[in-house]
């Protein structure tokens, strides 16, 4: 049975070449394509906007596939199908004859199905002498297996727009809920900030949003309140750590003391010998009693940038550093100050606390003090806080990198002597 015979029109119809195209899309169907009809139709459905055919046309096409005797629509089987128009009426929900006609030459517009009229109009088959079908009249479904792969390629990029657009409303309604909710919570705790101004940016972004957004509006309108909520979320926490950092002070008060009391770091019990090698090598300032014993002096706070201990006693008291340098070696001051700024990240010490200790130490300080913060590892649960207790003390003057380099070379020494025996 021919499955997509160029054929002209009945009565007064008109012949056009973009029909005859049709025909000649229709024959390139090969013989081997199948299709269920009926997932072909939902995939039609998807992709109707785009194949431009309207929903009452779909329930025509409908009633034309309930008329082909096979789930499995195949150009080998044949592709014609005739019922009359009381039958199509019946299974179109009782559409009337000239919403029929209408309808019908709205999918052969479309280029989904084509018409084989017959010489005198009418849709019939011609059967032989088995009841197989020799010849038929009527519309062909050869066009859907013709541009089966062409629908569902629509239909899957339609599908997963679909998906994309539920995905971004469902992410932008998250983050409007978000907004509103913070800047309600931090407006309750009565916490300092713009949030005046950042409720006016809210209120804009959302006016902004046309009534039927495309997915490159959506797109906008999510960066830009995913940002907004990412800056209350950093006021926020920056509120969160500068209250917590007089508690975090507190709960290190006993670990750190000023120079001349006793701390972890600053311990008057600490190493004589060491303490006055690192004292002499910082100011110079020492003596000698008189019967030999010796006596070290509290180092005055010095705000210069000037490194209170020599680098050679830093690098005995903190000896992993130089690993994280690319040379594996610490050689200078500019090295030190270097690898102080990876142990810091890797402290998740901020940058704002770093700039403060530099600032009140002095850059070679600063790094020091990290090192042996770095050298401490698990003892200390906050570096960034406790850098900033660090550099309180020192704006006081009440705090030198010398006790803290002390106290790791005596746990150094004490290590190796445990090894020892």
């Amino acid at each position: 049975m021919d499955t997509a015979c160029v054929t002209t029109p009945f009565g007064r119809r008109p012949m056009t070449l973009a029909l005859l195209a049709k025909h000649r899309q229709a024959e390139k169907a090969s013989t081997d394509i199948s299709r269920n009809k009926w997932k072909l139709f939902r995939a039609i459905c998807e992709a109707r906007t785009d194949l431009g055919v309207s929903d009452r046309s779909l329930t025509v096409l409908d009633a034309l596939l309930s008329f082909y005797p096979s789930d499995e629509l195949s150009a080998s089987a044949g592709t014609i199908v005739f019922p009359s128009n009381a039958q199509l009426s019946i299974r179109a929900r009782g559409m009337t004859a000239a919403t029929l006609r209408r309808h019908l030459a709205a999918l052969v517009d479309a280029g989904l199905i084509l018409r084989k009229d017959s010489p005198n109009g009418k849709r019939y088959a011609r059967r032989g002498r088995a009841g197989e079908i020799n010849d038929a009249f009527g519309f062909s479904l050869a066009p859907l297996l013709s541009r089966a792969s062409e629908i569902e390629e629509i239909a899957n990029r339609i599908c997963a727009e679909r998906e994309l657009r539920h995905s971004m409303r469902e992410r932008i309604s998250l983050c409007r809920r978000d907004i509103i909710k913070l800047i309600q919570a931090a407006q309750d705790a009565q916490i300092e900030g713009e949030w005046s101004e950042l409720s006016d940016r809210f209120r804009s972004y959302l006016s902004s949003v046309p009534r039927r957004p495309c997915l490159d509006d959506l797109q906008t309108v999510l960066n830009r309140l995913t940002e907004l909520r990412t800056r209350i979320v950093n006021i926020l926490e920056e509120h969160d750590n500068s209250q917590n950092l007089d508690a975090i002070e507190s709960q290190n008060e006993r670990h750190i003391q000023d120079s001349q009391t006793n701390s972890h770091f600053e311990s008057e019990t600490a190493d004589v010998l060491t303490e006055h090698r690192l004292a002499k090598e910082a100011s110079g300032h020492s003596r000698v009693a008189d019967n030999g014993d010796v006596k070290s002096q509290a180092i005055p706070f010095q705000p210069s940038a000037r490194p209170h201990v020599g680098l050679d006693t830093v690098l005995r008291a903190c000896p992993d550093i130089g690993h994280y340098l690319p040379g594996g070696t610490v050689s200078s001051w500019r090295d030190l100050v270097s690898v102080s700024v990876i142990l810091g990240s890797m402290l998740r010490i901020s940058a704002s606390a770093f700039q403060d200790a530099c600032r009140t130490m002095g850059a070679e300080n600063a790094a020091i003090a990290i090192a042996c913060i770095y050298e401490r590892g698990g003892a200390i649960n906050s570096a960034g806080a406790y850098l900033r207790i660090l550099s309180k003390k020192a704006t006081l003057r009440q705090f030198t990198v010398v006790p803290m380099v002390a106290s790791l070379l005596k746990s150094a020494e004490r290590a190796r002597l445990s090894s020892v025996r």
